[in-house]
């Protein structure tokens, strides 16, 4: 129940009153709407409260609106670890600014006698306000890093389900209490705004860009001495303001256009429903590709020969690809001698797949560079690319009861026979090359 006043309820009331308080007073009380300045009562403590309050907090509510305002794109930037980090510590420091400001503002006026004379109640209420804000908002910064980025998915969405009429308070409820409590206190401030000086941060005096110089009039022989020497210092002013404001609309005009681009970056591009499966499908693929690598990395680590096939499906003519303990291609052909004959299948010139195909010459073609191989020694033509023969790998025949029958030793000799047993009951495998290597 006291969620859904302070979460919901609250914040309503806090827009309703702001909105109507605030038309209600310009219409009855414009003159009140100015903040009444208090710099010639006393100066000296106003200048180190003011100004770190005012850049603090200028730097805060721009970092919260631009949160608020573009949402997506303020969540793609912070999913970079530079920029979050960055982010968070300019928040951070400006909020700390903007707390060390208001303290100072409150000793002031609270220690100020000529400055109390013009105090009212609802000004100390406001001082309050906006000092447990400044400190809630500094204890979040501390207490629960990276607000920046998880407030996307909480905060923003729970402000724009209230301005537009879709109250979701569970997108907030199970916050930490400090963050709970600066929501709280920002409809607080907000529901205060027509009731007291706050509300002249609407007060925008726009119309001093160009309305005409006003000249004050001096009693005396001042004036003769004064009016020269201010109407050119007013002047200077009112055109600097003006030059001012045309690079500010310039610089607003550019900043928009560099700030769609910035937009359609992070977006990235629109995709139709269609493009989205096939690129969906061709990552699958990939995944799937990576999947049966590893379990054939997986094969070779754990086992020291890995299965090709029955002797019986060698060719003497065309070759069977197989991964040998490299990871890399190899071919399996039937051998002259009716035993099976491996060599490796990369090409030793640049790496590429070397064809499974033996022509009338018993040689295998490298297509890339046109290197051919002889099978029987791995030897490449003379004249081609590549310059150092391909391997020959080890191999075994089993049986089906699993006994070695012959095998291809490291060095090249060949133990043992297949005599009286058929090709259909042999298995060809290929072994794990040995310290001496393969001939």
């Amino acid at each position: 129940m006291i969620d859904s006043f302070l979460l919901v309820g609250l914040p309503y009331l806090a827009i309703t009153v702001c909105v109507v308080g605030t038309f209600w007073r310009w219409k009855t009380q414009a003159f009140t709407w100015s903040s009444l300045s208090s710099q010639f009562l006393e100066a000296r403590q106003l200048r180190w409260g003011s100004m770190p309050w005012h850049l603090g907090i200028l730097l805060v509510l721009l970092g919260h609106l631009v949160a608020l305002a573009l949402p997506r794109v303020w969540g793609s930037l912070m999913t970079y670890p530079t920029l979050l980090v960055i982010t968070e510590t300019v928040g951070l420091g400006a909020g700390a600014m903007a707390l060390v400001g208001i303290v100072v503002l409150a000793f002031r006026r609270l220690t100020s006698g000529r400055v109390q004379a013009v105090t009212t109640t609802m000004d100390l209420v406001v001082l309050a306000l906006l000092f447990f804000q400044s400190l809630l908002g500094v204890l979040t910064a501390l207490l629960h890093r990276w607000g920046a980025a998880w407030s996307t998915a909480t905060v923003v969405p729970y402000f724009w389900s209230i301005l537009l009429l879709r109250p979701d308070p569970s997108l907030v409820a199970d916050l930490p209490p400090i963050v709970k409590a600066h929501l709280v206190g920002a409809w607080l401030v907000l529901l205060a705004v027509p009731f007291s000086r706050l509300v002249h941060v609407l007060a925008l005096p726009l119309s001093y860009l160009w309305r005409a110089p006003q000249i004050v009039i001096w009693s005396g022989s001042r004036r003769a001495r004064m009016q020269a020497k201010d109407l050119a210092v007013a002047e200077s002013r009112r055109e600097f303001l003006k030059g001012a404001a045309g690079v500010a609309v310039a610089g607003t005009l550019l900043s928009a256009g560099v700030l769609d681009k910035l937009v359609r970056f992070f977006q990235g591009p629109k995709i139709s429903g269609e493009m989205e499966t096939v690129l969906l499908a061709k990552r699958l693929r990939h995944l799937q590709m990576t999947a049966e690598e590893q379990a054939l990395q997986l094969e070779r680590q754990k086992n020291d020969r890995i299965l090709i096939g029955r002797l019986s499906e060698l060719s003497a003519t065309k070759g069977k690809y197989f991964i040998d303990f490299h990871m890399a291609p190899a071919l399996a052909f039937l051998g002259a001698n009716g035993l099976p004959l491996l060599i490796s299948a990369k090409c030793t010139h640049l790496g590429c797949t070397v064809g499974g195909d033996v022509d009338a010459q018993g040689q295998i073609l490298c297509p890339c560079h046109i290197s051919y191989f002889k099978i029987t020694t791995g030897e490449p033509n003379p004249g081609a690319p590549a310059k150092t023969p391909l391997p020959h790998l080890e191999w075994a025949v089993v049986d089906a009861a699993g006994k070695t029958l012959a095998q291809r030793t490291a060095g090249g000799a060949i133990e043992g026979s297949l005599a009286g047993v058929p090709p259909e009951a042999c298995q060809v495998y290929v072994c794990r090359p040995s310290p001496e290597g393969a001939s």
